[in-house]
C-alpha cells in the first residue's frame, strides 16, 4: 500500500508543478532571469522558493546517506529527478527504498 501511495505522489509531484511551469515556458521560453524574478517577487514566494531550495539540499544528503547505507544503485537518478522537483524526487526515492528494503528482507530470509 505504501508503494502505491509513493507512486501516486510521484505522479502528483510531476503533474502539479509542471502544470504551472509549462505555461511559463510556453509564454517566456526558458527565461531564467524572469523565473527567479518571479520566484522571489515577494516575501511569500521567496519563502516557498527558499523552502524548496533547502529541501532539495536535504534530499541530496538523505539520498546519499540512506542510499549508501542500503546499498542502492544509481543514486544519481534521484538527484536528476530533483530537476523536476523535490515533489518527484523524494517520493521516487522513498518508493525505490521500499523495494530495496523488501529485497533485503527477502534475501535475509533465505
Amino acid at each position: 500500500m505504501l508503494k502505491v501511495i509513493y507512486l501516486l505522489l510521484c505522479i502528483a509531484g510531476t503533474v502539479l508543478p509542471y502544470s504551472q511551469f509549462v505555461p511559463f515556458v510556453l509564454e517566456h521560453n526558458l527565461d531564467i532571469q524572469l523565473f527567479f524574478e518571479q520566484l522571489f517577487a515577494n516575501k511569500i514566494s521567496a519563502f516557498f522558493g527558499m523552502d524548496v531550495i533547502v529541501s532539495s539540499l536535504v534530499l541530496w544528503v538523505f539520498v546519499y546517506w540512506e542510499g549508501t547505507r542500503l546499498k542502492m544503485s544509481n543514486l544519481w537518478i534521484y538527484i536528476a529527478a530533483n530537476l523536476v522537483g523535490v515533489s518527484l524526487a523524494l517520493p521516487l526515492f522513498l518508493l525505490m527504498r521500499e523495494y530495496q528494503l523488501e529485497q533485503q528482507t527477502e534475501t535475509a530470509s533465505f
